[in-house]
């Protein structure tokens, strides 16, 4: 399924990036804010790989998982954009946008447990 296959590809874009992010944590002065703008983006990007894995098991309702991991990418991606921004340009994405992000994830989480229920059964 194309929209499994965009998962994967932005998966390992957002591990690729937390990386960085650590890196850039481990070995710049007072960047401590990225710390925790990486662990969202390496533990959200695992999370986006085990429901496309769950997906394609057909352990989670297609559209309901999809929403759920589309919310990953989309909340991770204004968490730790916005801390990065802060970080490095001294300014905020927009108003709100790291709790912003972070509601979208919890609702991406949300979405993921009822896409568990919602799925079929198999017998």
């Amino acid at each position: 399924m194309m929209a499994q296959r965009l998962l994967i590809g932005l998966a390992g874009l957002m591990g690729a990036a937390g990386v960085a992010l650590a890196a850039a944590s481990a070995h710049g002065a007072d960047a401590s804010r990225l710390a925790s703008a990486s662990a969202m983006l390496l533990f959200h990007a695992t999370a986006i790989l085990a429901v496309a894995a769950l997906l394609a098991r057909g352990l989670l309702h297609g559209g309901i998982g999809l929403i759920g991991a589309f919310g990953f990418v989309i909340g991770a991606a204004l968490f730790a954009g916005d801390l990065t921004l802060r970080q490095y340009a001294g300014h905020s994405l927009f108003p709100m946008a790291a709790p912003t992000g972070g509601t979208v994830m919890i609702a991406g989480w949300l979405a993921v447990s009822v896409a568990a229920l919602a799925a079929k059964r198999s017998s």
